[in-house]
């Protein structure tokens, strides 16, 4: 996987006050404000960088308003660390590809993982898959 890596001020100029925030800062957007995402199937993006973290298949309503998957794309693409922030231990999960922080895996998922992925709307841009061939 070939790594992005830019500036401070390539990824201002690049992303939303917001996105930049949450993904190049650590932030949090607050919960329930993220639009909802379109229906259908679909794989969903990193915002900073494009690459693919998360199938639409794999999400689900975990009540916390922030979208939740329990598993991610490639577990080579969504990397985890520590986060002592706010005198909590938690785990952060960010982009391998572009280290932009996503947000937070917990030990309380659906089936089969038992994970969910607490990730910021923000971080993300849906694909939708596309259509087969018109015939």
């Amino acid at each position: 996987m070939d790594k992005v890596v830019k500036s401070d001020a390539e990824w201002r100029e690049q992303l939303s006050e917001l996105a930049y925030k949450v993904t190049r800062k650590h932030g949090t957007e607050r919960a329930f404000t993220h639009e909802a995402f379109p229906e259908g199937p679909g794989t969903f993006m990193c915002v900073c960088c494009g690459a693919p973290l998360f199938d639409k298949a794999h999400k689900f309503d975990s009540g916390t308003g922030w979208p939740s998957f329990y598993q991610p794309l490639d577990s080579e693409m969504v990397g985890e660390q520590e986060d002592r922030s706010f005198f909590m231990r938690r785990t952060e999960v960010h982009c391998n590809r572009c280290e932009a922080h996503l947000g937070h895996v917990f030990p309380d998922g659906p089936q089969p993982t038992g994970l969910r992925y607490c990730i910021n709307g923000v971080a993300l841009e849906f694909e939708p898959e596309e259509d087969g061939p018109a015939g």
